[in-house]
C-alpha cells in the first residue's frame, strides 16, 4: 500500500475505461470474489492503521461493487466486536435481488456475520467509510431527498475522519468534477484508498479537496500497471535538485546559464493602467531560478519615456526598450517570456516573437491577444514545424478563449482541454489550477500534484512564467549535444515539469498562517 502524495514516483493514472479493462483482466485471473475480498481487506487494514482506536464505525454502502467492498470491510471490523469492543453500523441502499454477483456475496456475508444494518447513520462515530459510489457509477448529483444523498452530505459535513473506497462518492474519476450540492471540501480528515489503479480525477479540479490524502493498493496485481495498457496520464514527479553541482564548477560563466527576455508590464502611460509589476515578478523569478542574464522590455512606453529605467531592488535586471528588444538578434538565441501584464500593448511585439523566437513562453495577455487574432493563431500553429517551440501557461478563462468555449467547460474536463490546446496549437501547455495539467503533442499528459489555494493571489502566475523561462533557458544552455527537433521539445517538456512542480511545492512549504505574496514567492525560489 502506498501513500501517493508523499511519494517521489511518477505514478501512471488510468481513467474509467482503462481501469475497468484492468479490473476485468484481474478478475479473469482470480477466484470468485477474491478481488473484492482483497479490496475489503485493504480498506480494513488502512482504516485500522490510520485510526487504531476507533470503536464506533459507520460504513455507508451503495448498491454496487463499491458498496460490496464496504460491506466486507464492515464484516471484518465487526469480527473485532468481542475482542476490541468495536461497534459497526452499516447504512445500505439497494435491492439484494438486483445486485451483481460480488456485491450479492458481500451483502450475504455481512448479513450472516450479524453486522448491524440501519436506515440512518449513528449519532456519533469515530470513523466513517464512504463506499456509496465508485468508478462503476456514472457521476451524478445525489439529491437531499435520496438516502444516499443525505448520507453523502453527512460524510462531507462530519468532523470525524472519513475513508473513501476507491473514490469520494460521485467524484468523476476521469475529470475530478464534483456534481453535488454539498461542498467537495470535507469538514474533517479525509483519506481515499484508490484500488487497483490511480484515477486522474483524484488529482484534478475538485479531486484533491474531496480526496484528501490519497493511497493506492494494487490488490496484488503484478506488475503495476498491468495488462500492457498505456496510462491516460502520469502524475508529475518532483524534480531532482542539482544546485550544488553548479557551485562545484569553476569554469562556468553567465553565458552558460541562459538568457531570458521578459516582454510585458504595460506602462502606465498607455491608458492609465500600469502593469509593470507583472513583468518584474516574472523577471525576478527567472533570476532566482538561476538564469544567467535577464532582460526586461516594458511595453507601451515610447523610447526614453518609460516610467521605470531600473529595478532598484533587483538592479541585475537589464531594462531595454521593448520594441527594439523584440526585433533584436537576442530574440533568436534567448528564451522569451511574453505577456505578463502585457495589456493591449503586447500586440506590438507578438508578430516578431512568433516569427523568430526559438523558445517562447506565452502567458496572460499574450494568450488573450492570440485568441483574438486568427493570423497569430496560424503563426503559433506553424512554429513547431519550423523547430520553434512554445509553452502556453493559461488559466481556465484564457484556455477557454483559445478554445472558443467557456471556462466552465474547460473546468469540467481539464485533462481533455489541455490535450486539445496542445494539439490545436502544436504547443506545450500548462493549464493552471488545482492539479495543473501538462500536455504536449508528442507526450502523455501529466497532472501536477503540488500546490494549494495560497497560489490564488495576484502575480503568482507571472512568477511561474518566469520560472518556466529560466528552467528552459538553463537546460538549453547546458546541453552540449547538437540540437534536434525531438531533443529541443524534450528540453521544453522537462523544464515545464520541473518549474510547475517547484512552483507548487513552494506553496506547500509556505509557513502556516503567513499570506503568500507573489514577490516573496519569487524570492523563495532556489535554482535547479
Amino acid at each position: 500500500m502506498h501513500r501517493i502524495l508523499s511519494s517521489a514516483t511518477a505514478w501512471p493514472l488510468y481513467g474509467v475505461e482503462r481501469s475497468r479493462a484492468l479490473e476485468q483482466q484481474a478478475l479473469a485471473r482470480s477466484a470468485p470474489h477474491a478481488l473484492m475480498r482483497r479490496a475489503a481487506q485493504a480498506v480494513f487494514r488502512l482504516g485500522r492503521a490510520l485510526y487504531p482506536h476507533a470503536r464506533r464505525i459507520w460504513v455507508a454502502c451503495g448498491p454496487g461493487n463499491n458498496g460490496g467492498d464496504g460491506l466486507l470491510a464492515a464484516a471484518a471490523w465487526h469480527a473485532l466486536h468481542a475482542s476490541h469492543g468495536i461497534e459497526v453500523t452499516i447504512t445500505w441502499h439497494g435491492n439484494p435481488e438486483r445486485l451483481p454477483a460480488d456485491a450479492r456475496f458481500a451483502w450475504e456475508t455481512a448479513q450472516a456475520a450479524g453486522v448491524r444494518f440501519a436506515d440512518a447513520p449513528p449519532a456519533h462515530f469515530d470513523l466513517a467509510v464512504d463506499a456509496l459510489l465508485g468508478v462503476g457509477s456514472q457521476p451524478r448529483p445525489l439529491s437531499a431527498e435520496h438516502p444516499m444523498g443525505r448520507w453523502l452530505a453527512r460524510l462531507q459535513g462530519t468532523k470525524a475522519p472519513v475513508l473513501c473506497v476507491d473514490l469520494p462518492s460521485g467524484l468523476d474519476a476521469d475529470t475530478g468534477h464534483w456534481p453535488h450540492d454539498c461542498p467537495a471540501l470535507p469538514q474533517g480528515p479525509r483519506h481515499t484508498l484508490s484500488l487497483l489503479t490511480l484515477k486522474p480525477g483524484l488529482f484534478s479540479a475538485s479531486g484533491r479537496d474531496a480526496a484528501g490524502d490519497i493511497w493506492l493498493d494494487d490488490l496484488g496485481t503484478t506488475p503495476y500497471p498491468g495488462g500492457g495498457l498505456a496510462p491516460d496520464a502520469w502524475l508529475n514527479p518532483p524534480c531532482q535538485r542539482t544546485a550544488a553541482q553548479r557551485q562545484q564548477q569553476h569554469s562556468g560563466h553567465k553565458g552558460l546559464h541562459g538568457d531570458v527576455l521578459v516582454l510585458g508590464g504595460q506602462d502606465v502611460a498607455v491608458n492609465g493602467q500600469g502593469m509593470t509589476g507583472a513583468a518584474l515578478l516574472a523577471a525576478r523569478a527567472s533570476l532566482h531560478s538561476g538564469a544567467g542574464r535577464v532582460y526586461v522590455g516594458l511595453l507601451g512606453a515610447t523610447a526614453g519615456t518609460s516610467s521605470l529605467t531600473v529595478d532598484v531592488l533587483y538592479p541585475e535586471l537589464m531594462l531595454r526598450d521593448a520594441t527594439t528588444l523584440a526585433q533584436s538578434e537576442l530574440v533568436q538565441h534567448a528564451t522569451t517570456v511574453c505577456g505578463c501584464g502585457g495589456g493591449e500593448a503586447v500586440q506590438h511585439v507578438l508578430a516578431p516573437l512568433l516569427a523568430h523566437s526559438p523558445r517562447l513562453v506565452l502567458d496572460a495577455d499574450a494568450l488573450n491577444m492570440v485568441a483574438r487574432h486568427g493570423a497569430w493563431q496560424q503563426m503559433l500553429q506553424q512554429r513547431r514545424s519550423r523547430h520553434q517551440h512554445t509553452i502556453l501557461t493559461p488559466h481556465p478563462l484564457e484556455a477557454a478563449r483559445l478554445l472558443d468555449t467557456t471556462s466552465a467547460t474547460v473546468q469540467r474536463d481539464r485533462l481533455q482541454a489541455a490535450r486539445t490546446l496542445a494539439e490545436r496549437y502544436q504547443c506545450l501547455v500548462a493549464l493552471k489550477g488545482s492539479g495543473t495539467v501538462l500536455a504536449a503533442p508528442s507526450h502523455t499528459a501529466r497532472i501536477n500534484p503540488s500546490g494549494n489555494a495560497l497560489l490564488g493571489t495576484a502575480g503568482t502566475g507571472d512568477v511561474l512564467a518566469g520560472m518556466v523561462g529560466a528552467h528552459w533557458s538553463l537546460l538549453h544552455a547546458q546541453d552540449n549535444i547538437p540540437p534536434c527537433a525531438e531533443r529541443a521539445e524534450a528540453q521544453a517538456w522537462h523544464a515545464l515539469q520541473q518549474a510547475v512542480y517547484q512552483h507548487g511545492r513552494l506553496a506547500d512549504q509556505w509557513p502556516v498562517g503567513q499570506a503568500l505574496r507573489a514577490g516573496a514567492l519569487a524570492a523563495a525560489i532556489t535554482p535547479p
